[in-house]
């Protein structure tokens, strides 16, 4: 298991409004946006710039979508936002990040 090292702490804010959220990540000079509402098609951009079509899904509590480098869900256990990243292939790779509430 290896441990991914970033000199910043990375602030992640979900804003829900019924079935829409807009999810902004950001660092220090750097942040990265996305809005969407969940079962409809939108156009998103990965955090690499890379434009795309995908529809956000939610099962059990736990937000779904398909980015071109890698397949992200995101939850909530116990009042801590888990994202979890799998690139595809038998040389894939798990990221995971857990974010407390400030």
């Amino acid at each position: 298991l290896q441990k991914a090292k970033t000199d910043h702490k990375v602030v992640t804010e979900v804003v829900q409004d019924g079935d829409s959220f807009t999810w902004t990540q950001s660092i220090p000079g750097w942040t990265w946006s996305i809005s969407f509402t969940l079962g409809q098609e939108c156009e998103l951009q990965s955090m690499k710039g890379v434009n795309f079509k995908d529809t956000v899904t939610m099962n059990d509590g736990k937000i779904a979508a398909q980015f071109p480098e890698y397949f992200f869900t995101a939850e909530i256990v116990d009042d801590k936002l888990v994202m979890i990243c799998v690139t595809p292939g038998e040389k894939g790779v798990t990221f995971k990040r857990v974010s407390k509430r400030i």
